[in-house]
């Protein structure tokens, strides 16, 4: 994906890793193989993409890359041992890549909205609806957004002007911080 968009537009100069799966288990019954699937496509793809982008990035000596984690980048919930994982995982990666590029003109960065009404979330609600034997509408207010402060989802438009924001020349100065968009949720 990286070569074909170096090949069509020249480079990449900003590269945003939005790739999520999730799996609700209790660990001691979580399938290796769910395990496996989330650790590649949540943290593995956003490695594989930094490595296979930044050459260009170096030789132009100016880059963006914006890491969607998770707030579970930063805080745990119980049954998503996998997906809490690798997103702690890709903030440690945004950390890492930060320090290496700091002084060639480009900057790492990751996000880590809380809930937000994706599809992946949408799978989230039926899946805890289960584990937990509650209704969907309880599953929204008693266990997602009861840690949001806000008691609401984090919007696309939010979300998409912070990315937008960090992909800008005036974010220059940000490099290898994980932004918090929750509602306060990790303020807790």
């Amino acid at each position: 994906m990286v070569k074909d968009a170096q090949a069509a537009f020249g480079g990449v100069d900003i590269l945003v890793n939005n790739a999520g799966i999730q799996h609700v288990a209790p660990i001691d019954e979580f399938p290796p193989e769910k395990w496996d699937a989330i650790i590649s496509i949540n943290l593995s793809s956003a490695f594989h993409t930094i490595r296979t982008a930044l050459p260009g990035m170096k030789a132009k000596k100016w880059g963006r890359i914006i890491n969607i984690a998770s707030a579970h980048g930063l805080v745990a919930s119980p049954f998503k041992s996998a997906y809490v994982a690798a997103k702690h995982g890709i903030v440690g990666l945004t950390k890492t890549v930060a320090l290496e590029v700091a002084e060639q003109g480009i900057t790492c960065n990751s996000i880590c909205p809380g809930y937000v009404k994706t599809p992946l979330v949408e799978g989230q609600i039926a899946d805890q609806a289960k584990a937990r034997n509650m209704t969907p509408d309880a599953v929204v207010r008693d266990v997602l957004l009861a840690a949001q402060p806000t008691k609401k989802f984090v919007t696309f438009e939010e979300l998409n002007a912070l990315t937008l924001f960090l992909a800008n020349e005036k974010s220059a100065s940000i490099n290898g911080a994980a932004i918090s968009i929750d509602g306060g949720w990790t303020a807790q």
